[in-house]
């Protein structure tokens, strides 16, 4: 098997776990999306340090506490994604696992529209056709619910600033990822305490199932982190665009198929302009890409002799 085609399988088996977390947090009721949320970041610095000592990544760990900035930009990171994965949760143990992907599937164009508004970006005409498209789309939805679909703006919203964030950040991903999880460490512990103390607290006092659902919240992640790592050293970047549309797709057949969700014709038609959308913006990914190559290697021979001549300057290539 090539590395290329071992980095896709190990890119698609990254992306189906993370789809099919939507299956898991409900089982672990009846423990709440906050103290499920509590238990994660408790048992994720625990997941991520034994990798992190498995892999001799403690001097790299130590040298991002040192500098501020760093510091400072995965704590908000680690705000953004607690605050994301809390509404997946959400989402996943209330019946809207559905709202969920669409979420998902809008980060793409969010991540678009945080280039323009924030670094000045300028768009191409099918990137404006993709973000029109979405924009049509969450107003059939809003007109549909009554009010915007804020469960898949809030999810899109979060992750596209945690992404945005980790592409200001120049650390390995490993080591970023224990920071990340372990700067919240503390008010996770002080909230399972303070639930444990209140006898409000579930984990533990349910059953051997449920306790250990919950220890293992925090290594759920861990998994399809590590296969998305592998994966990302192997594959073009422009095929991991592709594979990321993988998760969301799972969620949307789970909430479809397994949780028997409402999907009126309303809710079709804005998600048929949605894809519509990711399928303009993921062709034109593939055109810039496609001639980017070919700008990097100059114009044709015959137009490089044409511009020497005019100003009697000798090609290189002529003179070998």
């Amino acid at each position: 098997m090539s590395v290329t085609r071992r980095g896709v399988l190990l890119g698609v088996a990254a992306y189906v776990l993370w789809g099919l977390s939507a299956l898991y947090w409900p089982l672990v009721e009846p423990t709440g999306p906050v103290e499920i949320l509590a238990l994660r970041v408790l048992w994720s610095p625990v997941a991520i340090g034994l990798l992190v000592l498995a892999l001799g990544r403690r001097r790299q760990v130590a040298a991002i506490l040192r500098r501020p900035r760093d510091l400072a930009l995965l704590t908000l990171a680690s705000v953004l994604t607690s605050i994301n994965w809390a509404l997946f949760i959400w989402a996943t143990m209330s019946g809207h696992v559905v709202d969920a992907s669409l979420g998902y599937f809008i980060t793409p164009l969010v991540s678009i529209a945080f280039g323009v508004g924030i670094f000045r970006e300028r768009l191409r005409g099918p990137q404006w056709a993709a973000i029109g498209l979405a924009a049509v789309a969450v107003l059939v939805l809003t007109l549909a619910y009554g009010g915007p679909p804020w469960i898949a703006l809030a999810l899109a919203v979060t992750f596209g600033g945690y992404g945005l964030i980790k592409k200001r950040v120049d650390v390995g991903a490993v080591e970023g990822l224990m920071v990340e999880t372990a700067v919240l460490f503390p008010f996770a512990l002080v909230y399972t305490v303070v639930l444990q103390v209140g006898g409000q607290a579930t984990f533990g006092h349910v059953s051997v199932v449920n306790t250990l659902l919950g220890v293992g919240s925090g290594f759920v992640m861990m998994v399809p982190m590590l296969l998305f790592s592998a994966a990302a050293t192997k594959i073009p970047l422009s095929v991991t665009g592709m594979l990321q549309y993988i998760e969301p797709i799972v969620q949307f057949l789970i909430g479809l198929l397994v949780f028997r969700e409402s999907m009126p014709l309303t809710r079709w038609l804005a998600f048929g302009l949605l894809w519509v959308a990711l399928v303009v913006l993921t062709a034109d990914g593939f055109r810039a890409r496609g001639r980017a190559p070919a700008a990097r290697r100059g114009p044709p021979r015959s137009v490089r002799s044409s511009r020497t001549a005019s100003s009697g300057v000798r090609d290189p290539e002529e003179t070998r």
